[in-house]
């Protein structure tokens, strides 16, 4: 088996600690978004390491959801194919080999489907709205672009940002020098200026340029120096519902160096929400 990466590492350290824990609880203790634990965690369990994951309800308050559901014509029946996932009254758990499976166990080619599968499941989290496939499913959204680009991603508390990669400063050493610093001998400065919209009614709770790098030509990458400008200020902390802030990031780096990108996430690691925008010579 391959070695887990140390996402799914922290993952299973937690798991093992107690043996049996809810998906969520996990995924406080880390930090991460509960969908996401779970998705790894199942692909985990289907990669032939000793663990279950299972899920919990009140089949009464289910089996009244549905009902409910059908009397305002909401619910279509059952998908085509597979299963429907609902929305339970208890938690989802994860435990390892000692506990017995939730029911019959059927035999499965793969943990979880390749491809997307036509089917109803409930709406976003603590809404009574159902999302079909046959209505309208939500625009792509992009994750890359170039200098100037607004690029959408979602924070770890489910605030939708929209984050534009306004100015790429390179070399900035006339900025770094005239707020009294000073670069060492082939060390050169860059500035990054963001602006960042939250477009949702969730507060983002986070420092906007917490996460963000640049990457260079040889696959590396640079992370903020702990300095701000006085001329060029520094983000402040959170962004409110409707709240547009700009910020300037600081870089020092070898001269020698070639960045050809500036990449923002919501956590140190890579995931989907990760934006990325290419800088042109």
């Amino acid at each position: 088996m391959v070695a887990p990466d140390p996402v799914d590492a922290r993952l299973l350290a937690v798991l093992a600690e107690s043996g049996r824990a809810a998906v969520h609880e996990i995924a406080q203790r880390l930090g991460m978004d509960p969908r996401e634990a779970a998705m790894r965690l199942i692909t985990l369990s289907g990669s032939g390491l000793p663990l279950l994951v299972g899920v919990e309800c009140d089949p009464n308050g289910v089996r009244r959801a549905l009902a409910n559901a059908a009397a305002y014509g909401n619910y279509m029946g059952p998908p085509p194919s597979g299963g429907y996932a609902v929305h339970q009254s208890g938690p989802h758990h994860v435990s390892g080999p000692h506990q017995v499976p939730y029911g019959p166990q059927g035999p499965s080619s793969q943990p979880f489907p390749a491809q997307p599968q036509p089917q109803a499941t409930w709406g976003p989290p603590q809404s009574a709205g159902w999302v079909r496939a046959d209505q309208p499913q939500p625009r792509p959204v992009s994750r890359t672009g170039k200098v100037g680009t607004s690029l959408e991603a979602d924070s770890l508390e489910g605030a939708h940002l929209s984050i534009q990669l306004v100015e790429v400063v390179d070399p900035a050493d006339f900025l770094f020098t005239a707020a009294g610093y000073k670069l060492a001998e082939g060390e050169r400065s860059v500035v990054v200026h963001t602006e960042v919209t939250n477009t949702s009614q969730v507060p983002y709770t986070s420092l906007p340029d917490m996460y963000l790098v640049l990457v260079t030509k040889t696959g590396e990458t640079v992370t903020k120096a702990p300095v701000s400008l006085s001329s060029r200020p520094a983000h402040k902390l959170g962004v409110q519902p409707g709240e547009t802030t700009g910020g300037h990031t600081v870089f020092v780096l070898p001269d020698a160096t070639e960045v050809i990108q500036v990449r923002w996430s919501v956590r140190p690691e890579v995931d989907l929400n990760t934006l990325v925008w290419t800088v042109e010579d």
